[in-house]
């Protein structure tokens, strides 16, 4: 594994991880108050987008990282559409 890939991927699992706090704690609380819904809307058709990308261009950082976030976004942004 070349040492590009291995910085993609370290900074995958640092960016992705970071939205695992914010879904632990939106499913426990199902308090989407301070949530912005038009940020969480917009951001998930980002990382939809940056995922096609990682797709189309084979690049496994890419697509892991976006993958899973995408999982913790939507999670998110039902629970803000849900629980209003």
């Amino acid at each position: 594994m070349s040492t590009i890939t291995i910085i993609g991927l370290v900074a995958a699992v640092l960016t992705t991880s970071s939205f695992l706090p914010q879904a632990i704690k939106t499913i426990r609380t199902k308090n989407t108050k301070d949530i912005s819904l038009a940020m969480y809307a917009i951001f998930s058709c980002g990382v939809l987008l940056w995922l096609a990308y990682g797709l189309l261009i084979k690049d496994v950082p890419v697509i892991a990282a976006n993958a899973i976030t995408l999982i913790f976004a939507l999670i998110i942004l039902a629970y803000k559409l849900k629980y209003k």
